[in-house]
């Protein structure tokens, strides 16, 4: 499959700054001609944007209060610093081209999740059958873990998407123990009638592969699922992600499942299963290969990561 041309949406244009000189001449007009007398103005560097490493975070289900971790910043492997909490760097709610959107991040797996083994390991129900509730996901071979990886990704893409005024909610935050469980993952993205839902993860396969992928739902029908009405438009998202994800991260699509498309197809994964709405899952890459996981542990990549899934998504709702 290419992922060039219509199909895929532009590279949005860089918004140009304003110098230093220029804002303080257009204040100081602004001033004068109001009859105020200007005493001083200050001004502040211009700010990063969300972008590189320093991207905004919250917490708490797309709020910006309530969770232990709040103004925190946690180091990653390669100095980077994960987005940091900040409740004034948001957005107005609804005031960008995605207002009334509303899109539900599902980041794969939980910290905590290896210390609750009970919880985690219990059976749920997925429609054709039955499966743990969660796992505790794969790492590096330097021990950085899927869990943290996909939590800093989903926040850094819930800011994107924020900033394009599009209504986000996390399914967790690093604001529970564990879980939450796959069944209850797909109920928060259905209960909040989501225009879109993805699942963000990365891939334990063996060492010499690499790449990324997109999975989407295949047909699956009783025991409480029922997938053919998001069959369709989930593959049009999910084309639209990895034609993104492969120009924001320069990433190639992987070359062991696939067949070189990027997109599979599956039916043995609950959150996918139970959904209502339109969902993927994204597996950005394979922590087992060396040259993934030297992306992956990445700030400034995993920042491309979350552009090229943002981009996929604005797409998908028209943005």
């Amino acid at each position: 499959m290419s992922y060039a041309g219509p199909e895929f949406d532009p590279a949005p244009p860089p918004r140009p700054r304003r110098g230093r000189r220029a804002l303080i001449a257009a204040l100081v007009v602004a001033l004068a001609a109001a009859g105020v007398a200007v005493q001083r103005v200050v001004t502040g560097g211009p700010g990063d944007g969300g972008r590189a490493d320093a991207a905004p975070s919250s917490d708490s289900r797309g709020t910006a209060s309530g969770s232990p971790t709040a103004g925190l910043k946690s180091p990653s492997p390669d100095g980077d610093s994960a987005p940091s909490v900040s409740s004034t760097a948001r957005p107005p709610a609804g005031s960008g081209p995605l207002r009334g959107k509303v899109v539900v991040i599902d980041p794969g797996h939980n910290t905590g999740n290896a210390a609750h083994t009970a919880e985690i390991n219990r059976t749920v129900r997925i429609g054709n059958g039955g499966k743990e509730c969660d796992t505790t996901g794969t790492s590096t071979d330097a021990g950085y873990a899927e869990a943290r990886f996909t939590l800093d990704v989903s926040r850094r893409l819930r800011t994107l998407l924020e900033e394009q005024g599009a209504t986000v909610e996390l399914t967790q935050d690093g604001d529970r123990p564990w879980g939450p469980c796959i069944d209850e993952r797909a109920r928060i993205g259905n209960e909040a009638k989501a225009d879109a839902v993805v699942s963000v993860h990365a891939d334990g396969s063996s060492a010499g592969a690499r790449g990324f992928h997109v999975i989407l739902p295949g047909t699956v029908t009783g025991g409480g699922a029922d997938t053919r009405p998001i069959v369709g438009p989930s593959r049009e998202l999910g084309e639209r992600i990895a034609g993104n994800f492969v120009r924001a991260t320069g990433s190639a699509p992987s070359d062991y499942v696939g067949d070189g498309t990027g997109l599979v197809t599956r039916k043995d994964l609950g959150g996918l299963n139970l959904s209502k709405v339109p969902k993927v899952f994204i597996e950005c890459g394979n922590m087992r290969n060396s040259k993934d996981a030297a992306l992956l542990t990445s700030g400034k990549w995993r920042q491309k990561a979350a552009q090229g899934i943002s981009d996929g998504i604005v797409g998908f709702l028209g943005g």
